[in-house]
């Protein structure tokens, strides 16, 4: 479910399995690897959990920056956790 009362999705296991290896196939072509730290900067949407679990599924650590953060406070967390990646 989404932010607003209304906003929501139904999605099968099947086909969240299917998105999350196309999206952990993406970050290891980015050269992401087990070990990595990655940001993510996103609104509560599907593809926010798809980022999570490709991370998860690859072994990279990742750290969730809500779509509310300044500029500011992103380059922060991104800086202390010395990320490779931010997803946007």
């Amino acid at each position: 479910e989404g932010n607003e009362p209304g906003d929501s999705t139904k999605i099968t296991y099947r086909e969240l399995l299917h998105k999350v290896c196309q999206f952990a196939n993406v970050l290891r072509s980015q050269g992401v690897k087990k070990g990595d730290r990655v940001s993510i900067y996103m609104p509560m949407i599907l593809e926010l959990v798809v980022a999570m679990l490709a991370c998860a599924r690859i072994g990279a650590l990742h750290s969730i920056a809500f779509a509310g953060f300044s500029a500011d406070s992103l380059c922060e967390r991104i800086l202390d956790c010395s990320c490779c990646l931010l997803i946007t």
